[in-house]
């Protein structure tokens, strides 16, 4: 009995950890858009922000490496890693971080801001979708409801372009391009989760998130000087300060948070969780940008919180 009463203690304890780090994560995550939306509408270049960004973040993940082990070098260069777990590394942050931000900030230049953010936050479907064809993981059906609960939430709470255009007006063009361009990234983000829990590497959270970012912004830079963008010559305090929160807690907190989830529950349902980026950047919209909520809003935010009910029960 004493060890069944601490079992379930334990287990509870596992499963409130587990939910203040998602909501952690996924709070940081949307306040990226918000603090992202304020310096493209300054003037910054999409993928050199993006590389910037990816690169300070990184640095910023120097310090918690090190609390790892006490030495950089042997956090960041263990012994142990072969050339497949390196590989593996590399290629998480080329998708999860170079392909899934490239792609997403390229499809705004042809759909709004909103749209892209409720394609994007379609990645946990493609996660069940892929655990499904090439694992053989079975879809439950509460999982199945949820996944579709919690679209049709993101879109109610984000507001799609395309929910309420007027359907007798054509599309705006290159409109498909930035479409798929959006559901591109959703499935490099897909493809990053299922590839970080089917081929575990044996590494500190710190150390994966580090490479990831660091990978990712190499890659985000080197996308950015082929497209001819620059680095804006003047940039003010207040800029730096976003800058700074894009960077830092909106980049190195919710990708290390977000692996320190992923190692504590499946994929699928801790990508369930994801739908809870886009409603936090709706009600920080609300809070720095003084966007107004509607009622269809508060109905989407309703609709995700049934979604996680039904996908982690």
């Amino acid at each position: 009995m004493a060890l069944s009463v601490a079992g379930e203690a334990t287990g509870t304890h596992g499963r409130t950890g587990f939910a203040i780090t998602i909501l952690a994560s996924t709070f940081l995550m949307g306040s990226s858009f918000v603090s992202g939306k304020i310096l493209l509408d300054q003037g910054f270049d999409p993928l050199m922000l993006v590389g910037w960004r990816f690169l300070l973040a990184a640095l910023a993940t120097l310090p918690l490496v090190f609390m790892q082990e006490g030495s950089w070098h042997a956090s960041l260069f263990p012994r142990h890693l072969n050339a497949r777990q390196a590989l593996v590394i590399a290629t998480i942050g080329l998708t999860q971080t170079t392909a899934v931000m490239s792609l997403l900030f390229l499809a705004m230049r042809t759909v709004s801001a909103s749209t892209a953010a409720i394609l994007l936050f379609t990645n946990p479907v493609w996660v069940a979708v892929g655990n499904r064809l090439f694992f053989g993981q079975p879809l439950k059906a509460n999982r199945l409801l949820g996944l579709v609960t919690g679209l049709i939430g993101v879109a109610l709470a984000v507001g799609a372009d395309f929910a309420g255009a007027d359907l007798s007006k054509a599309p705006q063009p290159g409109a498909w391009i930035g479409l798929t361009l959006a559901l591109g990234a959703a499935v490099s983000w897909a493809a990053a989760t299922l590839i970080i829990k089917r081929n575990p590497v044996s590494v500190g959270t710190w150390t994966l998130s580090f490479w990831q970012l660091f990978i990712g912004a190499l890659g985000a830079l080197a996308c950015a000087l082929l497209a001819g963008e620059h680095w804006p010559e003047h940039i003010s305090m207040q800029q730096w300060g976003w800058f700074a929160w894009l960077a830092i807690p909106a980049s190195t907190g919710s990708f290390g948070l977000w692996f320190v989830a992923l190692k504590r529950a499946d994929a699928t349902s801790t990508s369930g969780w994801l739908f809870l980026a886009p409603m936090f950047a709706v009600l920080l919209s609300w809070a720095v940008l003084d966007i107004q909520l509607s009622v269809w809003q508060c109905l989407g935010g309703l609709l995700v919180a049934a979604s996680i009910w039904l996908m982690n029960r």
